[in-house]
């Protein structure tokens, strides 16, 4: 990965400025703060569950507000785009980490229902300018091969991070519900991190320096490349939601052996975030669509034909290398067809539509599974709806020229 990147300069600076490892990493813990705030909680959602029991409807409403975020990226990432485009993107990630951080931590001092939702709403508007503006810096800051280099990066450290916190929310929660949220007061030192090294962008010099200027915002492209990622986020989201189900239909009972089954599993989004880097440098978006959609397909057909849980393992990992695949090829597929004036709208709009496709996946394996009979014949429909959909990409790669 290179050290120097092709950046705008400095406000007040005729030079352009490079970014270069200091605000790759930055930028990469910042967008690992959208993830912490599910993965954050997934370990103390019994224990908040309980500390709640004398609410009505709490079993419902705890969950709601641990995926409360997820909505709100949806909803709030245009917004975000439009206003990084606007008013710059250094400010609003640093203002929306700083409150990210006070907003994360409020259930730790204040003991309600009330405010546990209100903060996680919150919190889900403060992601979606992080996720919005983050995605967009990897395009400001870095030419399309660095890209590759940190988007892979991005998706190697991603379920490492992922892990290390889920085990410490589990240890926070097994003494005291509120404590996980703590997790949270991480958003303060990279805010820090981001007011030491990050910089806006000269997205007007940029501009001026490409041979054919785009004013206007290119519809066409930005409905294709996100039209696309909310049908892949849909199948995405299958596995990570139901696939506990059809480990169950084979006959796995535990939860812990369910979990196992998964982290073995999971060493495939490493992998697959790897196998990214040679993927992207040897075949063109279409390519790299069909490939992370197929594996993602055979995978989800693989697990439904499964009658045992190490056959259903193994396909798991095979979906989950598609997986590890599948966002850091959406991204950098996008970002190659915004002009650098665009860049934020049309990252916020690619944003909405993944979270998007996060809400949508659970009713699109309710309607399969009333139609199939189980959730294993539901995977065998949708593992055939993913791989149609990589073989539609040529297409969709055709359009958007």
């Amino acid at each position: 990965m290179a050290a120097g990147a092709a950046a705008g300069p400095a406000e007040g600076n005729p030079a352009r400025r490079r970014a270069g490892i200091a605000q790759g990493v930055t930028v990469m813990f910042a967008a690992f703060l959208p993830i912490l705030a599910i993965v954050g909680l997934a370990p103390a959602v019994p224990s908040i569950i309980e500390a709640f029991a004398d609410v009505p409807g709490a079993t419902t409403l705890v969950p709601l507000a641990v995926t409360a975020p997820g909505l709100m990226i949806a909803l709030f990432s245009p917004l975000m785009g439009w206003f990084a485009d606007r008013h710059g993107r250094r400010k609003l990630l640093l203002g929306a980490t700083v409150i990210y951080g006070f907003v994360g931590t409020i259930p730790f001092f204040v003991d309600s229902i009330e405010a546990l939702i209100a903060s996680r709403l919150a919190l889900g508007i403060c992601e979606a300018a992080i996720l919005t503006v983050t995605n967009t810096l990897i395009g400001d800051y870095f030419s399309h091969d660095e890209r590759r280099g940190w988007l892979t990066f991005q998706g190697v450290i991603g379920p490492i991070f992922g892990t290390g916190t889920v085990f410490l929310s589990g240890f926070l929660a097994a003494q005291s519900w509120q404590l996980p949220f703590v997790i949270y007061a991480v958003a303060f030192p990279i805010s820090l991190l981001m007011l030491l090294f990050l910089f806006e962008p000269d997205v007007k010099a940029e501009v001026v320096s490409q041979e054919a200027p785009q004013s206007t915002f290119p519809w066409r492209q930005v409905t294709i490349c996100c039209s696309f990622t909310l049908f892949a986020a849909a199948l995405y989201y299958v596995y990570i939601v139901q696939v506990g189900r059809a480990f169950g239909e084979v006959g796995v009972a535990s939860a812990g052996d369910i979990g196992t089954y998964i982290s073995i599993a999971s060493i495939g989004v490493v992998l697959g975030a790897l196998l990214f880097q040679w993927v992207s440098r040897r075949f063109s978006s279409d390519l790299q669509l069909l490939i992370f959609l197929s594996l993602l397909g055979v995978g989800l057909v693989g697990i439904g034909l499964s009658n045992d849980p190490t056959m259903m393992t193994g396909f798991a990992f095979v979906q989950q290398l598609g997986a590890g695949i599948l966002i850091p090829a959406l991204v950098l597929w996008t970002v190659s067809h915004l002009p650098p004036e665009h860049r934020g709208r049309g990252m916020g709009i690619w944003s909405g539509c993944f979270f998007l496709g996060q809400f949508v996946s659970p009713l699109l394996v309710t309607g399969t599974q009333m139609l199939s009979g189980s959730i294993r014949d539901a995977f065998i429909i949708l593992g055939i709806i993913s791989i149609a959909g990589g073989l539609s990409a040529r297409l969709m790669t055709r359009w958007i020229k």
